[in-house]
């Protein structure tokens, strides 16, 4: 596991590169990434309300 010293140099070489502007926007895509891949994993249905997903169901099962 890196020391403090090896992500403060980590840290700096990332702000040179991207620059203090670009961080916060690179940070909120790493994030809604992540929470569009872990919606993913677990399985849960999309927030589209026109979708109810009892097209695969048979006729009996369908509310």
């Amino acid at each position: 596991m890196p020391g403090f010293w090896e992500l403060t140099l980590i840290l700096i070489i990332i702000v040179l590169l991207f620059g203090a502007r670009k961080l916060p926007e690179i940070g909120a895509s790493l994030g809604k990434g992540l929470t569009a891949f872990q919606k993913s994993l677990r399985g849960t249905p999309d927030d589209d309300p026109d979708n109810d997903h009892t097209d695969n169901l048979p006729p009996e099962d369908r509310h």
